[in-house]
């Protein structure tokens, strides 16, 4: 990634965020931090077609990608939301991004704790305060540079504890990490005091040509912004992983039952088929 601010692919998301916001109806998320965050408005949603297409703001012009961001975030604040109602107190966002789950947490006794890249949260702070954004005390911006730190002594600096459950939202990440570091990162989770819960979504590989096609042209598009796809995992593999660290209760979505799940019955499904998205899936697990 850039070393001067969030990576691109973060921007990018947080932009379809934004732009979802006041460009698509019905609304799958309703997240008004997001566009104040990058300054989008109602006013300004007819100048997605002048971005140019290596702009992160680009990204959200795409539709179906756009609702699928939108939808992915949906399915984690859904997951937070009933654990939050189950009885769990802590939240650990990894790789949180320009993610605002921290800022719209109305819980006092319910903490954050945004995880990621020192360079990407000094970006986010200024974001926050440039738009009269408050850090509320219920928020912990923990900056972890993985090349350098290990997300157990950083995390456990904080007043997060080990020993009570928590929900882990893991976003946007696991392909761009190697096999073995998404292993030993849900090793990590899966150790937590239970009752533990994990949203990620993966990649899992190709099996048409077609597919083939369109996932090259994705991996080789991010590869030339920095950020290159590393790892592709099928739905088998992940059941595995979860079921030997004790995972039971296990839900695994693509990307067309994600936005079903929020779009059933409505011409907003039909005008986005997410052909392009054929590779993504979305997966709670709790144990």
């Amino acid at each position: 990634m850039d070393n001067s601010g969030p990576s691109r692919t973060a921007l990018a998301t947080a932009y379809a965020r934004a732009y979802h916001q006041f460009a698509d109806r019905p609304r799958i998320l309703t997240d008004p931090l997001a566009a104040r965050l990058l300054g989008v408005t109602a006013e300004n949603v007819d100048e997605l077609s002048t971005y140019p297409a290596d702009h992160p703001a680009a990204v959200a012009r795409d539709r179906p990608r756009r609702l699928f961001f939108a939808a992915r975030s949906r399915f984690a604040d859904d997951a937070v939301t009933a654990a939050v109602a189950r009885g769990v107190r802590q939240i650990v966002v990894l790789g949180a991004g320009l993610d605002t789950i921290a800022y719209r947490n109305t819980h006092p006794d319910v903490h954050v704790f945004e995880i990621d890249h020192p360079q990407t949260q000094s970006w986010m702070r200024e974001r926050l305060a440039t738009n009269g954004i408050d850090i509320p005390p219920t928020a912990t911006l923990v900056p972890v540079d993985f090349e350098t730190q290990a997300l157990p002594s950083e995390l456990e600096t904080t007043a997060f504890t080990r020993t009570e459950p928590a929900v882990y939202v893991w976003l946007g990440v696991i392909y761009y990490l190697t096999s073995d570091a998404a292993r030993a990162t849900l090793e990590y989770i899966a150790g937590q005091a239970q009752p533990v819960e994990v949203v990620f979504d993966y990649l899992q590989p190709a099996v048409t040509d077609e597919d083939r096609t369109d996932l090259r042209a994705r991996a080789e598009r991010l590869a030339r912004t920095g950020e290159p796809l590393v790892t592709y995992v099928s739905p088998a593999e992940i059941h595995c992983q979860l079921a030997d660290l004790g995972f039971t209760a296990i839900e695994d979505l693509t990307a067309n039952e994600l936005l079903r799940r929020y779009l059933a019955g409505t011409p907003a499904l039909d005008a986005a088929p997410p052909r392009a998205l054929r590779a993504s899936r979305i997966v709670h697990a709790r144990r």
